[in-house]
């Protein structure tokens, strides 16, 4: 791909004159995707003379937990970036890493003197750089075009970030999500017509590294024009079901097979490569180079991965077909799939948020115990809908002190209350347009604060705290809450009129004691914690496991599981008994649903809930920490009960 060459500055300022007398610019002027981005900045309100108003910027311990939230992302970008900045090395420049939202997470470069001057400009972690904030820039624009792109001096649509030359590329997860942008910025008088073409090899670079962590032990291909382009950076990468259809890609293999990201999960081996299942494993692991009509041919090489490496012989004799069977329902391959570990009841309620993805009129009430995967179901609610590419922003209500939430909802302007930051807030309302919002644990919103969201939800428009004119907002609306909403209204604690304004479709998230596939899970925890390890757990852990009754779910069970795991010896593959803690491994016999009236004889929920606090403060002597781990329940929330209820 050829690098554009930046826009001449007479042509730069002619057209931002014309764009400041008539919101236009003529064609040819600059480059499409530019005026593009420039008008969108416009209909974003931003003045191109002005500063950014309200732009947010992440504080460390919200930078920490970003990071923390892409540990993934950043662990594989961190050796990239260093090897790109040894190449950039003396040229005034950073070599940056920011999420799918724009939040700057990493920068790597020891130019002191630039660094000063771009953090002026606010181009430092914790800063916020799409372009509904910072104008056009390559960062912001890469993602909103989800192309690498170059923004070279003028072509900034703010006059102030006027002194960088910029050049971004983005990265995308083997599914196809956008996961964040690689960028090189420097000084504007350094500009060099590589550096799209460095930034572009970095992105890749990670793309191939997460794929391989990802698919490394399945079926895949590896694909190139050249045989000895095999093995290397540059090569395309494909994953394949069993059952044949593709499941993962990075972008050189897109590129190669001229397939959209929209295409993964949705097409088979034999509609990309003209071959079913059964011919490729009779390829064998030795490159083969296929033909392509008008085309050179590619080189490809499969690699069965552990599973079918030990079947493939029989496999390639079995006939299996390109599609699945008649007699099997197929399963689509979407972020809600991948949650499916063989549960009949959560697939079908996995099934009804499918129906539901692409009508965000419609919003979802998820139900729950703490601990059942509640954001983690919205999330994969998100990245499987076509917003997908779009923020994806969680509040939780019970977090937030009470004097807090409306503006961290809401947004304020400057000036609006006593330590509010100087340039104001959007507020995560509008932090999510276009995308999703989940408001978890919606239950522990304060009332006054209820009228407010309903108001917003009927008029899909914000104002901050302070004032100000109203902002249109669009975004599909999740909630979530450990809570029986009918209950709270009956109670009088939450306001019927939001109760069925939110309550579009509610999905209730079995308990993980109900459910039938806990050795799946703890198969999938396990190889999530040691990807390249064969672990399993010991007999008589598993049956511990089954005995268990799991107050904390799912995330307990992913703690307990990540304990075993760091606890292992070199060499060892076996969780025993030892490497779990005492309340899981001297769980008492099956405790059935019998079981627990016995122990507490009352059919109130409330009450059981009270019960269960009271049992589980008397066990860790009052600490009222460690009883809200336990409980799988936030800190904040816990103390709030203890104060409604007047519990000791």
């Amino acid at each position: 791909m050829a690098t554009p060459a930046p826009t001449p500055p007479e042509r730069i300022r002619q057209a931002r004159r014309q764009w400041l007398d008539t919101g236009t610019v003529a064609s040819g002027l600059i480059a499409g995707p530019l005026q593009a981005s420039w008008a969108r900045c416009r209909d974003f309100g931003l003045a191109p003379e002005g500063r950014p108003q309200g732009a947010p910027h992440a504080s460390a311990a919200q930078l920490a937990r970003a990071q923390e939230h892409r540990h993934t992302l950043m662990a594989h970008a961190r050796p990239v970036m260093a090897f790109l900045n040894e190449q950039v090395q003396g040229s005034d420049s950073l070599v940056l890493l920011a999420d799918a939202h724009g939040l700057l997470l990493h920068a790597s470069g020891d130019d002191a003197h630039f660094a000063d001057r771009a953090a002026r400009v606010a181009l430092r972690p914790g800063a916020v750089w799409s372009e509904q904030w910072r104008g056009t820039n390559a960062i912001g624009t890469a993602l909103a075009e989800g192309a690498p792109v170059v923004v070279h001096a003028g072509e900034h649509y703010l006059q102030r970030n006027g002194f960088l030359t910029c050049a971004a590329a983005p990265i995308a997860d083997p599914a196809g999500t956008l996961l964040g942008v690689l960028d090189i910025s420097g000084d504007r008088r350094g500009y060099h017509r590589h550096t799209l073409a460095l930034a572009r090899s970095g992105a890749r670079m990670i793309e191939h590294q997460l794929f391989t962590a990802r698919h490394r032990a399945g079926l895949h291909l590896r694909l190139h024009a050249q045989v000895e382009g095999l093995g290397t950076f540059t090569e395309g990468l494909l994953a394949l079901s069993e059952d044949g259809w593709v499941t993962g890609a990075n972008t050189a293999a897109l590129e190669l097979l001229r397939l959209t990201r929209q295409d993964i999960g949705a097409a088979t081996v034999e509609r990309v490569l003209g071959l079913d299942l059964r011919a490729l494993l009779a390829l064998g692991a030795a490159p083969c180079a296929l033909p392509r009509p008008g085309a050179t041919p590619l080189w490809l090489r499969v690699e069965a991965g552990q599973t079918l490496r030990r079947s493939a012989p029989t496999a390639a004799r079995a006939t299996p077909p390109a599609v699945p069977p008649t007699d099997t329902p197929w399963r689509p391959r979407d972020a809600l799939a991948a949650l499916d570990t063989g549960d009949a009841p959560f697939r079908a309620l996995l099934d009804r948020a499918r129906k539901l993805l692409d009508k965000p009129a419609i919003p979802l009430l998820l139900q729950g115990e703490s601990g059942t995967g509640k954001e983690l179901l919205a999330k994969a609610i998100h990245a499987s809908s076509a917003r997908r590419d779009k923020p994806f922003v969680a509040v939780n209500c019970a977090a937030l002190p009470e004097t807090l939430i409306e503006a961290e909802l809401f947004g304020y302007r400057p000036g609006a209350f006593t330590g509010a930051h100087r340039q104001g807030a959007p507020g995560r309302i509008r932090e999510a347009h276009g995308g999703t919002l989940l408001l978890d644990e919606i239950g522990d919103m304060p009332q006054a604060l209820q009228a407010r969201l309903l108001r917003v939800l009927q008029d899909r428009e914000v104002t901050p705290l302070g004032g100000g004119a109203a902002v249109s907002v669009d975004f599909r609306l999740i909630c979530a809450t450990h809570q029986r909403l009918k209950d709270e209204v009956a109670a009088g604690r939450f306001r019927e009129d939001l109760y069925y304004r939110l309550n579009g479709l509610t999905l209730s998230l079995p308990p993980l004691r109900e459910r039938s596939d806990l050795s799946e899970l703890v198969a999938r925890l396990l190889k999530t914690e040691a990807p390249e390890r064969a672990l399993r757990l010991h007999d008589e852990v598993l049956a511990a496991f089954s005995r268990y009754r799991w107050p904390g779910n799912v995330r307990q069970l992913a703690n307990v599981v990540r304990m075993g795991v760091a606890l292992l010896d070199d060499g060892e593959d076996v969780v025993t008994a030892g490497l779990v803690g005492d309340e899981v491994r001297e769980a008492p016999g099956a405790a059935s649903l019998d079981t627990a009236s016995a122990i507490t004889p009352c059919d109130d929920l409330r009450q059981l809930a009270e019960a269960r606090i009271r049992e589980t403060l008397a066990a860790v002597g009052g600490n009222v920490s460690e009883a809200a781990r336990r409980l799988g329940v936030s800190r904040n929330t816990l103390y709030r009960r203890l104060r409604g209820q007047s519990l000791g």
